[in-house]
């Protein structure tokens, strides 16, 4: 029997080995707090690759110092951090895995030393401060700062470009009615609210060829927020506009309280492929190689994105090739071992 989990997956002109990807987690590992790519990085994501991991998609990397989630967040703000980038990705690349990046800006959730922006001067909660809201000059000047960190991404060789929507960072934090109450083109609506991701997306598309991928929170958890069919229509728009996977995650806009169990979001992940007609990633405490492969086989999601299970294991595709009884390459020099 056909393993789905195991076969190729392609998107534009970069094909994936599996359908295996890792999600985007944050390292807080630039200790000299410049952005720059270190050993640990170089040590982290390779492992993985090394591990037969398919598709390895780089941390929220910050387009503009003050979009951090952390002071010791990966960068790719300025030019400097190209050629770091570029070495982290020829060494995953050696092990015939893709790479991708999160170009992502915290906004209000920033925690750095400075002002912090936001779509409105709403707060996280009690213990954060009030952000800034941001001006149109800002908001373009924001746009172009993905713009050129889409252009760095391609100068690093990257393969895939994954804007962060999702979490209650900047773009979500434009796309939610919890947080944006602007009245200017870019909130009273649903339509004005996309269009600060849509003018991401549209500067992008002048640089970047390759695929495009948007991490979405599809449930805000609360009355008032919004719910996985507000994304679905979200989503439609942004196949429009030439994205090519939606990765589904859920909450982070507003504290909010999350009954979490294996694979809860997939949902999300089933509700935009089916009714948006896009491709989808599922995220979510996935971890059994046998639930991985039934999501695949029902055609609820096109990708399984794997998060802190290979930081448990960084050899999980393995350990799934031999519970789904098929077989896997391995690195040549592993070859006596597997």
């Amino acid at each position: 029997m056909s393993r789905k989990l195991f076969e190729p997956f392609a998107i534009k002109d970069v094909t994936l080995k599996n359908r295996i990807v890792m999600s985007p987690m944050c390292m807080y590992s630039c200790e000299a707090e410049d952005g720059q790519v270190t050993n640990w990085h170089k040590t982290h994501y390779t492992s993985r690759a090394v591990g037969q991991v398919g598709l390895i998609v780089l941390e929220a990397t910050a387009v503009h110092t003050q979009g951090r989630i952390s002071m010791q967040d990966l960068g790719i703000w300025d030019d400097s951090h190209v050629d770091g980038l570029r070495t982290l990705t020829e060494m995953i690349h050696e092990q015939d895995a893709k790479v991708g990046i999160q170009l992502a800006h915290a906004g209000r959730k920033a925690i750095v030393e400075g002002p912090i922006y936001s779509s409105s001067p709403l707060p996280f909660n009690d213990d954060m401060e009030v952000p800034n809201e941001m001006t149109i000059e800002q908001i373009e000047e924001t746009v172009e700062d993905f713009r050129l960190a889409a252009r760095r991404s391609k100068e690093a060789g990257i393969d895939v470009i994954e804007l962060h929507g999702a979490h209650g960072y900047l773009i979500n934090q434009f796309l939610s009615p919890l947080i944006n109450q602007r009245t200017d083109r870019y909130g009273g609506s649903k339509e004005k609210r996309f269009n600060f991701l849509k003018e991401i997306i549209e500067a992008v598309n002048t640089v970047w060829d390759g695929p495009l991928f948007v991490r979405i929170s599809a449930n805000d958890y609360n009355n008032e927020g919004y719910s996985v069919q507000d994304y679905v229509e979200y989503a439609q728009w942004m196949k429009e506009l030439g994205v090519d996977l939606i990765d589904c995650s859920s909450g982070g806009v507003v504290p909010a309280k999350i009954k979490p169990y294996p694979g809860y979001q997939v949902q999300y992940a089933e509700a935009l492929k089916k009714e948006a007609g896009i491709a989808t990633g599922a995220v979510g405490m996935i971890t059994s190689p046998l639930h991985a492969e039934a999501i695949l086989q029902n055609d609820r999601a096109d990708l399984i994105f794997l998060a802190r299970e290979l930081l448990r294991d960084p050899y999980w595709p393995r350990r799934a090739a031999i519970e789904l009884k098929t077989e896997i390459e391995s690195p040549r020099q592993y070859e006596r071992g597997w």
